[in-house]
């Protein structure tokens, strides 16, 4: 008799599923990209850890809405009908906001089933809403734990976690697959092609602040963007009545405006800095009541992180970071992970597969897909990068704003353009084939 022999990272076929320590795939990060991911893989009969450090629900520095283009995806998850009950209003109008003018425009309706605008939610209810799908597509959640360590190579990594509890403990996870979707300011814990050098402060660096208020003077479905001198903003309706006031401000303005006014904390400077520079948002919150502190992160770091060279896969913004003047964080979260997925799926059959001798393969098969996910990323996402960092940078210099703003005055239309090019309408992977990601 032919005795078969397995791989290393085989765990033997009855091992329960809380003590196994061996996966098709570990997802590091549980925000809407790593659950998407999670969620899809398990959906295709892969077995799944997705590993967490904080606990949910948890508040995050984040403008909260989603375009239109996502809605299919979220259909597809699983979470499309919870979505639509618990978002704000549809949002059908844009209005750019600078000082005591504004240009108002349509927001261009997206021609699928799903829904024609987009909405806002806050992420801790999208956080939780995707997480718990992950858990009932059979996703193991290791929550709130944390990768330590990690070692090896793509087709046989080895991941040491460690509880993020009082009482610390650690726990080794063997996978040949590993996705990155940790978020913007933090690093995997071993080196790669793609990590980010350590940087010094500079003045240009810009900080990111959100707070939510309730009875806010603000029109139902109109998200306000605001050109602001030496930052920009985003203002609009989300779920339960609440509104969000999110804004990014340049660390030599916040030092500043600091100085300034030296009795205040930072967020309260933020505050009365928005007021000041814009009209609107000084309208929109007389008589309205902060329903939460300040929050505030940093510094921003956009542009590209994932490269065609790296061991694993980056989705979110691990892989990359727009500008979020044009609010595509969420956007390119989900995105990022329907476009890893639709490279592995098809691959499964080779995948799942382990046998003596199968590591060397699915390092090259990981490869390749590597190599074919960071050219669709960069296809899809690179022109969003651009548009972005242009808006941004004319939305906090004065100068600029002056022109663009008369621009926008004669062809108001040239907002609506805007959306379309900043894939409002858009997604990444069409709806047709979502179908396919999540019955494969």
């Amino acid at each position: 008799m032919t005795v078969q022999e397995t791989d290393p990272l085989e765990p033997p076929p009855c091992v329960d599923l809380l003590a196994r320590t061996h996966f098709d795939a570990v997802v590091i990060g549980a925000g809407p990209a790593g659950s998407a991911a999670a969620i899809w893989l398990a959906r295709a009969g892969w077995r799944v850890a997705l590993v967490e450090k904080q606990r949910f629900p948890r508040l995050k520095v984040c403008g909260e809405c989603l375009a239109a283009s996502n809605l299919p995806l979220l259909q597809a998850l699983g979470v499309g009908a919870a979505f639509q009950r618990a978002a704000g209003p549809e949002l059908r109008q844009v209005a750019l906001l600078s000082g005591t003018r504004s240009v108002h425009a349509a927001l261009p309706p997206a021609g699928q089933a799903t829904g024609a605008w987009g909405r806002a939610l806050g992420r801790d209810t999208l956080d939780s809403l995707l997480l718990q799908q992950a858990r009932a597509a059979g996703v193991r959640v290791l929550q709130p734990w944390a990768l330590h360590a990690l070692r090896g190579q793509p087709g046989a990594w080895h991941c040491q976690l460690r509880s993020t509890d009082t009482s610390p403990i650690d726990q080794e996870l063997h996978t040949p697959v590993l996705i990155d979707a940790h978020g913007s300011w933090e690093t995997l814990a071993s080196p790669s092609p793609a990590a980010q050098p350590a940087r010094t402060r500079q003045d240009s660096d810009l900080l990111a602040f959100k707070a939510t208020f309730t009875g806010a003077n603000l029109a139902s479905g109109s998200i306000g963007v605001l050109a602001l001198s030496g930052g920009y903003g985003g203002l609009v309706l989300a779920d339960a009545g609440t509104s969000t006031l999110a804004c990014c401000i340049r660390r030599d303005r916040l030092r500043s405006l600091r100085q300034d006014a030296p009795g205040l904390n930072a967020g309260e400077v933020v505050q009365a800095w928005l007021q000041r520079e814009c009209s609107a948002v000084a309208t929109a919150l007389q008589g309205a009541t902060r329903t939460s502190p300040w929050l505030a992160c940093g510094p921003l770091a956009p542009g590209v992180r994932l490269s065609a060279r790296d061991t694993v896969f980056r989705i979110g913004n691990a892989a990359g970071e727009a500008h979020p003047i044009l609010g595509e964080g969420m956007s390119m979260a989900l995105q990022s992970a329907a476009l890893l997925c639709e490279q592995l799926l098809p691959h499964s059959g080779q995948l799942l597969t382990r046998t003596k001798g199968h590591t060397h393969h699915t390092a090259a098969l990981l490869a390749d897909c590597q190599r074919r996910y960071s050219a669709a990323w960069r296809r899809n996402f690179g022109p969003r990068l651009q548009l972005a960092a242009a808006f941004a940078h004319t939305a906090m210099r004065p100068g600029a704003t002056e022109l663009l703003m008369a621009l926008l005055q004669a062809w108001p239309g040239l907002l609506t353009q805007g959306a379309r090019w900043g894939a409002k309408v858009r997604p990444a992977v069409p709806p047709q084939r979502l179908v396919g990601l999540s019955s494969f």
